[in-house]
């Protein structure tokens, strides 16, 4: 079975990435549903992946600020998640913040989550605090 993948979604995969989020997010989560989305997704660089039935399953945005990238709105099905998808999507992340000049990358990370992102290079910064209801650290990583 060949590893995920990931590429820039484009607008009209927006339906299927914000109804990913919703799912994981507020059907999941218990996030609101009227901070899930926001104005930032208007200028975000959105990435996906999808699974062998061409599924969005997994989804994140990038925002610039300066040389820093933020990352954010990371999710994965329920479904897959274990399975490379999220990791295929950070790649891309990665990989589009450099091309837009970022040296460095921030994200707001759920604690269940710390784990995943210190497996891709990430280091905690600051205390956990709460965001949407839910525990979070801010984690950053240099770009190469």
């Amino acid at each position: 079975m060949p590893s995920p993948t990931a590429q820039v979604a484009t607008p009209a995969d927006w339906p299927e990435v914000a109804a990913l989020r919703t799912r994981v997010f507020v059907d999941e989560q218990g996030v609101p549903p009227e901070i899930e989305q926001d104005a930032a997704d208007a200028t975000a660089v959105h990435v996906l992946s999808r699974d062998d039935s061409g599924q969005v399953v997994a989804t994140g945005r990038l925002l610039l600020d300066g040389t820093t990238a933020r990352i954010g709105r990371m999710a994965a099905d329920a479904g897959v998640r274990g399975r490379g998808h999220g990791a295929a999507v950070l790649a891309e992340l990665h990989r589009q913040a450099a091309a837009r000049g970022a040296t460095a990358v921030e994200l707001h990370a759920q604690l269940p989550a710390r784990r995943f992102y210190e497996r891709e290079g990430y280091a905690a910064v600051g205390e956990v605090y709460e965001e949407a209801g839910i525990a979070h650290v801010t984690m950053r990583r240099a770009l190469p």
